[in-house]
């Protein structure tokens, strides 16, 4: 019976010494918890900030200006209205009907527009290739709207079409429809820099 006592107070001892170290990895495993969720958190919040940076960098750096889509949109307007004129007079010397002339005019402000781009690209060191893309990048979209809306006053002006180059209808159609086009292709041009396409593109390789 003695023996027995004896027996129970070990075992009790036994128990009570595997609770307290059961206690006791409880309590270490509570800091390595509390660590393991500082840490977590930290690294969330370094997550967080990696994901804010991305998406800075996503939307090109901040909204454009309308000074800087004015401009981008002048620089297309320049090419546009160079091929154009000059797309008139060859086929006007030519002697061809409306529609080929307006093909001809609108591949020549592509051709145009497109080289202005490039123009400044290779100046800034890049070779024929990579400044194509550059180019086409940036003002492919630009050109497109600029001529759509361009083309499409002058065939709502009555006679604009038929008018000669020394007629002052043609002039004047042709003013009016480069400031419609300007005014519908600006905005277009700032929400493409906004987002870092369009000009954005061309601007990387002017600094």
């Amino acid at each position: 019976m003695e023996h027995g006592t004896h027996d129970h107070h070990t075992g009790h001892g036994h128990h009570a010494g595997h609770d307290h170290g059961g206690h006791d990895q409880a309590g270490g495993h509570h800091p390595a918890g509390g660590h393991e969720h500082a840490g977590g958190h930290e690294h969330a919040g370094g997550h967080e900030h990696a994901g804010g940076h991305e998406h800075a960098g996503h939307e090109g750096g901040g909204p454009a200006s309308w000074g800087m889509a004015a401009k981008a949109t002048l620089h297309c307007l320049t090419g546009c209205a160079i091929g154009e004129v000059l797309g008139m007079i060859i086929g006007t010397a030519l002697g061809w009907g409306d529609a080929p002339t307006m093909v001809l005019a609108i591949a020549l402000a592509f051709f145009f527009g497109y080289a202005l781009t490039l123009r400044g690209v290779l100046a800034a060191g890049l070779d024929f290739a990579s400044a194509f893309k550059v180019a086409l990048a940036a003002d492919t979209l630009s050109i497109l709207v600029m001529e759509i809306v361009d083309n499409g006053v002058l065939l709502l002006v009555p006679g604009a079409m038929d008018a000669h180059l020394d007629d002052a209808l043609f002039w004047g159609a042709l003013a009016f429809a480069f400031l419609v086009a300007f005014l519908v292709t600006t905005p277009v041009n700032k929400w493409l820099i906004g987002r870092g396409k369009g000009h954005a593109v061309v601007h990387r390789y002017h600094h």
